[in-house]
């Protein structure tokens, strides 16, 4: 089905795009004559060639390089260079064949001036060539997913950020007792005792080895 509507596109195409060339191209010289023979200017004469020239310039552009089918290049290609690879064989006959005598919304439409200036020749080997573009013919990328090897996903490894806290540690001891350099208030041993009238620190502890006193 898309080689028909490109089919049909081209049909089309070719005789818009001879036509509105006409008409960019006459309005175009006739204006820039004009201006020599008066000797000045007024640019917003050449808006309305230029549109035409404009819109025939975006037809081609879409029939040529859209892909969804070469047929439609290939007809309007052939049918804008026949007649002028027909002036080879007879030229008088086939420029009878083109009338030259039309009017287009009140502008003369002379078709015999893109014909006998190359202009239709140039357009339909511009549209032959897009026909053999090597991207026309050429498959897309294909995505295979029987078999295929999945890679394995890359876990996201979680940073601290800078106004994290460090987590809290292992709870304390009720119990234990913090280090500090000075005397512990309530000492946990208790203190000897005197016995007699003794010293507490006049005699060694009891129970340690004395040495022998008589020897």
């Amino acid at each position: 089905m898309r080689h028909l509507w490109s089919f049909l596109a081209g049909l089309v195409v070719a005789p818009v795009t001879w036509v509105l060339v006409t008409l960019g191209q006459d309005g175009s010289g006739r204006t820039v004559n004009r201006w020599v023979e008066i000797g000045t200017y007024s640019t917003p004469n050449l808006i309305e060639p230029a549109v035409y020239l404009g819109v025939a310039g975006v037809l081609l552009g879409l029939l040529g390089t859209l892909r969804f089918s070469p047929l439609g290049p290939l007809v309007a290609g052939l049918l804008l260079v026949a007649p002028y690879i027909g002036l080879f064989v007879a030229p008088f006959t086939v420029r009878d064949r083109v009338p030259g005598d039309l009017k287009l919304l009140g502008d003369p439409l002379p078709l015999r001036q893109p014909l006998d200036n190359g202009t239709l020749f140039l357009i339909g080997l511009l549209l032959l060539m897009a026909v053999f573009s090597a991207s026309r013919w050429r498959r897309g990328p294909v995505t295979r997913t029987d078999g295929a090897e999945l890679t394995p996903a890359v876990t996201p490894v979680d940073k601290p950020a800078l106004t994290d806290w460090p987590p809290p540690g292992p709870p304390k001891d009720p119990d234990t007792a913090p280090l500090t350099l000075a005397y512990p208030e309530n000492p946990t041993e208790p203190l000897p005792r005197r016995t007699g009238g003794e010293s507490p620190w006049s005699a060694p502890p009891r129970g340690a080895n004395r040495p022998d006193d008589g020897r």
